[in-house]
């Protein structure tokens, strides 16, 4: 006697076309760039409908933002779980710039994030999503790491800020080709003149 597979539940079943369609688009948008990706291309990458698409995501540029926020969230995750509690402030920066360029060696991950994100949505709401996924992790690890020197928060934020963008121009290079080795290399020592100058 066949049992019965049990029945899905309407949350399953949603959250189960929503990540279709999230992975076809994500796909679409990394091979074909979020200009010349179609709606119409993507439903069908999903085989779904229009309406379902519709359903889950109010335009193409809300599903471009779902997509990104996916990715921003993964690069996080990966930076947190590089850094255990257990590791001092300078360890942990650097674990923490390991786990940032293995994550953006994702296929299509820096073209989404560090390309067609600001200029689809704009710089500031990526910075908005950064924030959100853990642009504050580099912030309180390079403010532990300089604790001793005891400048003002306003200081630190403006640095991390500034490192953050070092390392997407790294990944950007690396991306392109250029040797991971030697932007590790020259992230770890601005990391160490920043929290020893």
């Amino acid at each position: 006697m066949q049992q019965e597979k049990p029945r899905r539940s309407n949350r399953e079943r949603s959250d189960t076309t929503r990540a279709a369609i999230l992975d076809a688009a994500r796909e679409l948008f990394v091979a074909k760039g979020y200009a010349d990706t179609a709606t119409p291309d993507i439903v069908a990458a999903a085989g779904l409908t229009r309406g379902a698409l519709y359903h889950h995501f109010e335009d193409k540029k809300a599903l471009f933002r779902a997509v990104i926020e996916g990715e921003s969230r993964e690069v996080a995750a990966a930076i947190e779980r590089s850094a255990p509690d257990a590791l001092p402030p300078r360890e942990a920066l650097l674990a923490g710039a390991a786990a940032y360029f293995d994550a953006m060696a994702v296929p299509g991950r820096v073209r989404l994030l560090l390309l067609d994100g600001p200029a689809v949505l704009g710089v500031t709401t990526m910075a908005v999503i950064d924030a959100a996924h853990g642009g504050r992790t580099l912030e309180e690890g390079l403010g532990t790491a300089m604790a001793p020197h005891r400048l003002e928060e306003k200081t630190v934020k403006a640095m991390a800020f500034l490192l953050s963008a070092a390392f997407d121009r790294a990944a950007l290079e690396i991306d392109a080709g250029a040797a991971r080795a030697d932007y590790a290399y020259a992230i770890g020592r601005l990391i160490d003149r920043l929290i020893d100058p």
